[in-house]
């Protein structure tokens, strides 16, 4: 039977992605602002296209 410390699980679970690193976590903060930034100019547009047409 082999003793296990918590450091050892913790690096196991690091290594099977349960805990994202640093670049992980800053990726996604990259990615979610693009999702807003696209967002907004879809609604931006969407809006363009109705004061155009006479909508609004």
């Amino acid at each position: 039977m082999s003793t296990r410390t918590a450091t050892d699980t913790m690096a196991e679970d690091d290594e099977k992605g349960r805990f994202p690193s640093e670049m992980h976590k800053r990726q996604r903060s990259k990615n979610l602002t693009m999702l807003a930034v696209l967002v907004g100019l879809v609604a931006l547009f969407y809006v363009l296209a109705l004061v155009r047409m006479g909508g609004g």
